[in-house]
Formats: C-alpha cells, structure tokens, sequence
C-alpha cells in the first residue's frame, strides 16, 4: 500500500473516531430545527473579516520571507489562498506543500526555505491558540477530554520555538554541528543534497533572529486569529445563545489545536467535536452547539477554499502538481 493511501486512512479514522464520539448525544431534529432558525445575514460580516485576516496573514509570511525576496503581498495573497485549498482539500495539511512550490515556481524562492517559514507560523499559531485557551480559563474549564492533548502540546511548542531561536542565533555554531554529524554519518552520495537543505533551512529561520523580528510575527499571528475569533463572534449572533468573547477565543484556540491532528480533508470531526464540546461546558445545548459549529466550519470552509481554487485554476495547476510538489520537499 502507497505511502499517501496509509495517509489517508489515518486520517479518516482519526475522524471517524471524533464523529462517533459526537452522533450519540445529538437530536438530529433539533440541531435541524437550529439550523432551520438561523438568521444567515451575519455570515457575511464574519466572512468579510476573515478576509482582513487572511491578508495579516499573507502580511506575515511577506515579513518572514522578506530576506529570502520582497515579494509583493498582492502577489504573495493567491499563493497563501492556493494553501488554504491545499490544506481544505486535500489531507495532512498538504497546502503547506503546494503553497511553497508555487511560491518557488512564481518567485525563485527556495521550497526548503519556505517550507521552515511554514512550520515558524504552524508553531506561532499554535502558541497563540494557547494563549487564547489559558486566558479563557478562569472563566471556564477546558473539557476534560482536551486537557492532556493542551498539556502536551504546550510543552512540544515552547521547546520547538525555543529550539528555533537558539538555531537562528547561533548560525556559525550550527554550522558545526551539522558538518561534525554530516561528515562522519551521511554518505558523500547525498551530501550535496543535504548540504543544500541544511544551508535552505537555516535562511528559513533567519526571521527569529532578532527580538523585533520574533515580537513582530507574534503581534500579527495574535491579530490574525483575533480576526478569526471575530467571524466565530459574528456567526453565533445567527444563533439563539450567547456566550463570551473568551469563551469563543478558547473554542477557537482548542479547535485549531485538535485540528493539528491528521484527519480526513476539511478537517471533518477533529474541528466539529472540540467546538461542540467547548460550548457544551459553557452551557450551550448540545444541539445548538451542533448547529452552530457546522455553519460555522462550513463558513470558515467554503469562501477561501472557493477563493483558492480559482487562483489554482488561474495558476494553470492540476492535480498532478500535489504530488510533484510532494515529491520535491521529500528530495
């Protein structure tokens, strides 16, 4: 069996273990009911600053790429929409993969160099998700099923970042240890190669290198996701409860942590089961919560993934250029 089939069944299972963990406790009529009674008209102001969002976003990989090239944010934009295609269509965030070999095959850029830049924003990402779910908790608790997987995750991402500091700081130093390992256990067949991805990934990290760089990229990832906080404020307005701006912040920060996890394309499961059960411990019916998390998921869904298809389809990409990116990042 290939590699990407194995992929896929992880990632299926994976969501169909958060769904079968969700179906028994609803009342399908009434999260229909729920559905039937939403007022739509408040998706649209939720859409429209995801999209203010979505250019801070595309303002903060422009800053970390800034030493690598300048690249234009209107130019940079599509290619950060082709990710999120990438990411909603297709499993094991995949657009990380495809935005970098567009970024290469539009603007010289090095895959190995945007690649690490990825993984800096996975990992600021993910610590303002924390930052989120710790400020909401005075005010509630995390739901038990999450509390270890927030633990854990706390603990991987501050030493990831840590480490990447330290390596940006120290490129001489790095440089050392990676020829001392290098020469004595990689053969000469594939050093060029690893040279090359050795010397990429170390450009790539070349943003945390100063305190305003780190400082910067912090600001704007909490700014990006405050904006997506906002969209999940405007969208439960459709609905008939209320909770708190922070309740919504540590629905966000929890959801975005559980969908790290592999699972089937669209995040299926792994986004709709941490919601619910986020607003559930808040005291939101469960089938209310239901209601609102799919619309929810559906409206953060659809725009930028029908955004990024067609700079996709404008880019003259297919199918065939997932794999080919795929291929290029595993050398």
């Amino acid at each position: 069996m290939k590699r990407q089939h194995i992929q896929l069944l992880i990632g299926f299972g994976i969501s169909a273990v958060f769904i079968y963990y969700l179906l028994p406790g609803l009342k399908l009529h009434e999260v229909g009911n729920a559905l039937g009674t939403a007022n739509y008209w408040w998706i649209a102001p939720g859409v429209a600053v995801y999209f203010v969002g979505l250019w801070a976003r595309t303002w903060r990989w422009h800053y970390m790429l800034r030493h690598l090239k300048d690249v234009p944010l209107r130019r940079l934009f599509p290619v950060v929409c082709i990710g999120y295609f990438g990411n909603n269509v297709y499993p094991f965030r995949a657009g990380e993969i495809i935005r970098s070999y567009v970024l290469k095959r539009k603007e010289g850029v090095p895959m190995a160099s945007s690649l690490t830049t990825a993984i800096i924003e996975r990992i600021f990402d993910g610590l303002v998700m924390l930052l989120f779910v710790f400020l909401a908790l005075p005010f509630a608790p995390i739901p038990a099923a999450y509390r270890q997987f927030v633990v854990v995750l706390t603990v991987l991402l501050v030493l990831a970042i840590t480490l990447f500091m330290w390596m940006a700081g120290q490129p001489a130093r790095m440089a050392q240890l990676y020829g001392w390992f290098a020469n004595r256990l990689l053969p000469s067949a594939i050093r060029a190669r690893t040279d090359e991805i050795f010397q990429r990934f170390m450009e790539g990290i070349q943003s945390l290198s100063s305190t305003q760089d780190i400082a910067m990229i912090f600001l704007t990832s909490v700014a990006v996701w405050l904006m997506e906080t906002v969209k999940y404020w405007f969208v439960m307005h459709a609905f008939d409860f209320n909770v708190s701006f922070l309740a919504l912040m540590l629905m966000n920060g929890i959801v975005n942590l559980a969908t790290t996890l592999p699972s089937a394309p669209g995040y299926v499961g792994t986004f709709d089961t941490p919601g619910i059960e986020t607003l559930v411990a808040y005291g939101v019916g469960r089938d209310m919560a239901a209601a609102y998390t799919a619309v929810l998921h559906v409206a953060l869904w659809v725009p930028v993934t029908a955004v990024g298809a067609w700079f996709f389809w404008r880019e003259q990409l297919t199918w065939g250029d997932f794999g080919a990116a795929k291929q290029e990042a595993d050398g």
